[in-house]
């Protein structure tokens, strides 16, 4: 099922009651075999996260490893339809204003607490609304949270939010525990490394470059649940190193497409290896280049238009991403196909010639060596096809004259120095889209949504009132005529602007162990899935 319908089975929520019974939890379709209890699950995450809390900083690899410790109050089924994880039910009211939860009763905190109404009060007004990237947009239009019984939670609206619906879930928003976090400095409170959640598994043990250890929780709220005994998650950085660990079953499953692409094709037809593609839907990632118009010559919208031309997204996909991605000629990628509207006047083919025209108007004629002026190249520190892609800019911006200086660091480091420091020219990597270009795009093109030391949101200060219009009325425009429309001009602004350039939708994939059933549950697959049903047959 596409994206689109993710935003009418939102749109529908915002209209009716929906209250689906524990069992939902579980697709309805029945498993092949009986669940096989027992047994630890090994899986690679690369890089290794920074911290362990996605409450406030949504890396993926983060996510990974917290949803399976912490929840959120809804997941979304294969459908992309919104289920119960700690609300058992909810009500929008007709005018979109008021969101009531009904929560789970019984559930337990790893500590032993009780989860109750305050903790979800406390996770959104301190954390997920504060300090989390898309929380800032998502939850803007929330004025209060009450809390009349413990098991009960309304949100009020100044005005209608209907993406809200789409955020609620263990990666996106979790939900944290208020008497761990409250009077404290979040982000140096012992948890963030050790985190406390309501989830299947336990913390155990983070073994710093080397493994994080969760254990089954024999609390767990769903009975009889999780199947397995532990999960062991592997910091491994090399890819090729990952594929060996696939191939022997060192290692039995992997998310974000984990080994070389080259291999892919060969491991395929390994009687014990399973490539799953579906999982990706929720987030419908989209490669960017991010460019710093605070710069020099990046402040002139020629040159950004100079850099779209000068890179031929179409061999980007096809020899560095062996076809796991499609040129993108919006940010808002085709995946998402209720919004979806590339403009027609404000293309960028490939054409050097152009390129070398827009730079040379723009006043950076080639010197005696050929080259115009030099900047830096970082990219997400996520592995080989990332360094490949930077490679890869490097000599299509080479060819028209620009010199590209390629940066390679950790992830800390990355994440400093370009949303902390803004010590960077040019930069590459991916952000999740999301079901709406609201809770996905917003923070890419915000103003509002320039903050120093928040990752993953506006980097580059572009700043136009035209588009905050558009985006802020977006934020609360339920007629979805017209919300397509708003979203339409913001793609031409940001088309016309560039102060980002879509590069290409990437096609991501998991690798497993065929022996591991029930890994992929849901449209963030383990991502966001908690691996509550997840189980080896042996």
């Amino acid at each position: 099922m596409t994206l689109a319908r993710l935003v009418a089975t939102a749109a529908l929520a915002v209209l009716a009651h929906v209250a689906v019974p524990a069992a939902a939890q579980t697709p309805a379709a029945a498993p092949a075999a009986t669940p096989v209890r027992g047994g630890t699950l090994t899986m690679t995450v690369n890089p290794e996260p920074p911290f362990l809390l996605s409450a406030i900083n949504p890396t993926l690899q983060m996510g990974m490893v917290t949803t399976k410790v912490m929840e959120g109050l809804l997941w979304y089924d294969h459908t992309l339809t919104p289920r119960p994880q700690l609300a058992e039910s909810w009500e929008v009211s007709k005018d979109g204003l008021s969101y009531r939860f009904n929560l789970r009763r019984g559930v337990k905190w790893h500590d032993g607490r009780d989860f109750t109404s305050a903790d979800v009060v406390y996770s959104l007004t301190k954390v997920w609304k504060p300090m989390h990237a898309r929380g800032r947009s998502t939850f803007a239009k929330v004025v209060a949270v009450d809390a009349p019984d413990a098991h009960t939670v309304v949100i009020r609206l100044s005005e209608p939010t209907p993406m809200m619906m789409t955020a609620l879930s263990a990666y996106e928003s979790q939900v944290v525990p208020k008497h761990v976090f409250d009077g404290t400095d979040i982000a140096s409170n012992p948890a963030v490394n050790a985190p406390i959640g309501t989830g299947p598994f336990v913390f155990k043990e983070w073994k710093k470059g080397s493994h994080v250890i969760l254990e089954r929780n024999p609390n767990y709220w769903d009975a009889g649940k999780p199947y397995l005994d532990r999960v062991v998650f592997r910091f491994i950085n090399d890819a090729s190193s990952r594929a060996a660990a696939f191939e022997s079953g060192e290692a039995q499953i992997g998310g974000l497409s984990p080994v070389p692409l080259a291999d892919v094709a060969r491991m395929s037809k390994l009687p014990q290896i399973e490539i799953e593609t579906r999982g990706y839907d929720y987030m419908s990632p989209v490669y960017l280049m991010e460019v710093n118009m605070r710069r020099g010559p990046l402040a002139d919208v020629r040159v950004r238009r100079a850099l779209a031309h000068a890179i031929d997204r179409a061999a980007l996909a096809k020899v560095v991403w062996f076809g796991y991605g499609v040129p993108a000629v919006s940010p808002v990628p085709s995946t998402i196909k209720a919004f979806h509207a590339p403009p027609d006047d404000a293309k960028y083919p490939f054409d050097p010639k152009r390129a070398e025209a827009l730079l040379d108007e723009a006043g950076h004629k080639r010197g005696a060596d050929g080259k115009r002026f030099k900047v830096t190249l970082d990219y997400m520190p996520f592995g080989a096809d990332y360094q490949r892609s930077a490679e890869f800019v490097k000599q299509q911006l080479g060819r028209v004259g620009i010199d590209a200086e390629i940066r390679n660091t950790d992830l800390p480091t990355y994440a400093k120095r370009i949303y902390s420091d803004y010590d960077y020219d040019l930069t590459l990597g991916y952000y999740g889209a999301f079901p709406d270009p609201t809770q996905g795009l917003q923070r890419i093109f915000w103003s509002k949504a320039v903050g120093k030391g928040v990752v993953f949101t506006n980097s580059n200060d572009y700043r136009n009132p035209m588009m905050d219009q558009v985006l802020e009325g977006a934020q609360t425009e339920n007629d979805r005529a017209k919300r397509f429309e708003m979203f339409a001009r913001m793609q031409r602004i940001a088309m016309t602007d560039l102060p980002v350039v879509p590069l290409m939708e990437m096609r991501l994939f998991t690798i497993s162990n065929r022996a591991v059933k029930n890994h992929t549950m849901g449209a963030d697959g383990i991502i966001g899935g908690n691996f509550a049903n997840t189980w080896i047959a042996r």
